[in-house]
Order: C-alpha cells, then structure tokens, then sequence
C-alpha cells in the first residue's frame, strides 16, 4: 500500500506566491540573510537562490539586491528604518 502521507505532502509543498516574495524581500532587507528570510517565509534558502537564478533580470532580482543594500544603509542608520519599512508595507499590498 502507498505512503499517502508523502503523496499528500507533495501536493502541500511551498510554491513562491508573489505574496510570499514580497514577504521574502522585507525580511531579507530587515536580516541581510537569505537563509533567515526564505525560513521567515517558510521556504529554504536554495530554493531562494534557485528562484532568482529563475527570474534574473526580473523585478525580483533587482529588488533582491536593492533590498540587501537597503540593509546596509538599514544597519548604517537605522532611524530610516520606519521610512523603508512603510515603503514595503504599502508596495506589498
């Protein structure tokens, strides 16, 4: 008899929704890692790389680095943080 507990795992797995993008990208400006921001959103951090790899070029892939420089200018001073943070709040609805 089949593993149906496998089976039903495979039509539960994680898919990169826009939603779960944009969730992805103000993680990874509030982190600066890609490992944390793809667990914030349930997903790992391979399959973010892969995901980019997919879609360079594309929006994503610049928001990825522009959220990552974000960070930096985050980490440098952080009272720009709430600014940033309503940015990608509004943009994320």
């Amino acid at each position: 008899m089949p593993d149906r507990s496998r089976a039903s795992a495979r039509h539960r797995r994680a898919y990169w929704t826009p939603a779960r993008q944009c969730q992805f990208l103000a993680a990874l400006m509030e982190s600066g890692s890609v490992a944390r921001a793809a667990r914030t959103v349930g997903m790992s951090r391979s399959s973010a790389h892969r995901l980019r790899h997919r879609l360079a070029g594309t929006a994503f892939d610049r928001q990825w680095e522009e959220a990552l420089i974000m960070h930096a200018g985050l980490t440098a001073d952080p009272l720009i943080w709430t600014a940033a943070r309503a940015a990608i709040d509004t943009g994320a609805r």
